[in-house]
């Protein structure tokens, strides 16, 4: 895969990470940055990496739309061309949802507005103690249902608390978002790196098959009746029983050995 110009990639023992680099914006989103990470994303599908890691270089995870690259640049649009640009936004969460492999958004300081959404779009949320989080939208004029904050946000820290922060827009102090589910992990500024690392690594020595079954059934099933659901879940675990990741975990317990799976 062709190395991408607007953020940093790189491979390292099946974890690929990403590292948003507008350190002195706060990483703030350009045309460019959304376009390009969207369509990293879809391809990082057919990449041999098994987990991928979005974090943000400096002190902040991500602030959004940058106010003169994006926000001041929408105002000379006609409604059509905003329209696209809303897509485009929510194709980014998409791919970020779709992509069958684990992403563990690694927050290394303020996450707000379209940063917040995208770590909300991923998997797993490790945070150190100074990521303070806001869907700042309403602040600006706009809806804080944007990039679908609402409809995975009620799913995660449910619908009350959900509507308090997408309508007032306020942030939400590191350890309360640890308490009420939001971020998975709260860590100290110092070991965040070695947090995200252990954790990522964990998932990468995991069954890949397994995993990504487990995210698309988590997928689907938002929108599933119970039998729905249940007939899903059984044939999806019927696929699983057929993959040789199943057999070489059952071999690996018999020889009291770690698995190695493919």
């Amino acid at each position: 895969m062709r190395k991408p110009e607007t953020f940093l990639y790189e491979e390292s023992d099946g974890v690929g990470t990403i590292t948003l680099n507008r350190p002195e914006k706060l990483n703030a989103l350009t045309f460019e940055v959304y376009d390009e990470l969207t369509g990293f994303f879809g391809k990082l599908t057919r990449e041999p990496v098994r987990v991928v890691v979005i974090t943000g270089a400096g002190r902040g995870f991500c602030t959004g739309g940058d106010v003169k690259e994006i926000i001041g640049p929408l105002f000379s649009m006609t409604p059509r061309e905003r329209l696209e640009f809303t897509r485009m936004t929510c194709r980014l969460i998409r791919n970020i949802r779709t992509l069958e492999k684990p992403v563990v958004a690694s927050l290394n300081g303020v996450v707000a507005g379209a940063g917040a959404v995208i770590a909300l779009a991923s998997d797993f949320r490790i945070a150190c103690e100074h990521a303070r989080i806001g869907f700042v939208f309403t602040k600006v004029g706009l809806s804080g249902a944007d990039m679908g904050a609402s409809f995975l946000l009620p799913r995660i820290v449910g619908l009350s608390r959900a509507t308090e922060i997408l309508m007032t827009g306020e942030f939400v102090p590191p350890q309360e978002a640890h308490a009420m589910g939001l971020y998975h992990r709260l860590v100290p500024s110092a070991e965040l790196a070695r947090a995200t690392e252990e954790f990522a690594g964990r998932l990468a020595k995991g069954p890949p098959f397994a995993l990504g079954m487990t995210k698309q059934m988590l997928n689907r099933e938002l929108s599933m009746d119970l039998e729905s659901a249940l007939e899903a879940e059984a044939q999806a675990q019927a696929l699983c029983m057929e993959h040789s990741d199943f057999r070489e975990a059952y071999e690996a317990n018999r020889a009291k050995r770690p698995p190695k799976f493919e």
